[in-house]
């Protein structure tokens, strides 16, 4: 497995210089459909954004959040070196957030995001599927209908410089990761994939307190550095971060939780305090186990008419 992934991720000792495999390969197999695209395009009115910001708030509205996304907006429009009036998209799970924000950011950039119930009303096409939220997935996913989350997705992917990505509680999600790497690959007609394209995580004092302990699960970005090593009582962090993060099975982790540890173990990855895995033990623990083959008759045996 350590091999596959060494042959189509690259190197994982050097994040940055690691392939957009994901964005590619969502840039080649998926599109939106004509009545997502239409969405899109109502949202746009006429230009793509240079600047996406996403937030993971789950119907909270934390102003350190805010604030915090803020000056990472600004850090990536130091970064793009931009010129003029910037474009910046919003999106996120709670729309109230997005009212609130969007003054903040009004301030020194032009905002755009995708109003569901303006457009419902006024693009006078229909909308397959059911407008209703799963009520127990509200907090999660956010009020609004799930179709919503597709229109986002697209019109989050056509950011041109830069995605910053920020949250309540994990920053990072799988949402947020896919986004910035499609985004990433649709420039590859103008650049290659990843190349001067920027991918930024804010994170809030507050969850820095115990380090990033609050930055775990497997499809967040940060996971492997949220355990006793990561220093405590951080300011406002706005992290460079790649575009295809190393997964649990590859790379060293900078500091594991000791749940990780734990369930790693079960696979014979044998960690240390410091994130290192213990090929010898991994070695041992692969050549143990047996392999088991099973033989099935789909046909009864030949037999030779001739004897």
């Amino acid at each position: 497995m350590k091999a596959a992934a060494l042959a189509l991720f690259g190197l994982p000792d050097s994040l940055h210089a690691r392939p957009n495999t994901f964005g590619e390969l969502m840039r080649a197999i998926i599109s939106p459909s004509s009545t997502v695209q239409a969405a899109v395009n109502w949202a746009l009115k006429g230009a793509n954004p240079d600047i996406v910001l996403h937030m993971r708030m789950m119907a909270n509205r934390p102003v350190r959040a805010r604030k915090a996304a803020v000056l990472c907006i600004k850090r990536a429009l130091q970064i793009c070196s931009m010129k003029g009036t910037p474009r910046v998209a919003l999106v996120s799970d709670t729309p109230a957030f997005v009212k609130e924000i969007k003054s903040d950011i009004s301030e020194f950039a032009e905002v755009l995001y995708f109003d569901y119930k303006l457009f419902t009303k006024t693009s006078g096409l229909e909308i397959d599927g059911n407008d209703k939220p799963l009520n127990f997935r509200s907090r999660d996913w956010g009020s609004a209908p799930r179709w919503v989350a597709f229109v986002d997705f697209f019109l989050a992917a056509q950011a041109k410089y830069a995605v910053v990505t920020g949250a309540h509680r994990r920053v990072g999600t799988t949402y947020a990761q896919l986004i910035a790497a499609l985004a990433a690959a649709n420039r590859h007609g103008q650049e290659p994939s990843g190349t001067n394209f920027t991918f930024l995580s804010s994170v809030h004092s507050n969850l820095l307190v115990d380090g990033l302990s609050t930055q775990v699960g497997w499809g967040h970005i940060w996971n492997r550095y949220a355990g006793p090593l990561s220093c405590q009582r951080q300011p406002h962090q706005c992290a460079l971060t790649p575009l295809l993060p190393p997964a649990w099975w590859d790379g060293q982790w900078q500091s594991p939780i000791p749940r990780d540890v734990r369930r790693l173990l079960e696979y014979g990855v044998r960690l240390s305090n410091t994130g290192k895995v213990d090929e010898r033990h991994l070695v041992s623990h692969c050549r143990s186990r047996k392999d088991h083959v099973k033989r099935y008759h789909v046909l009864p045996p030949y037999k030779n008419p001739a004897r």
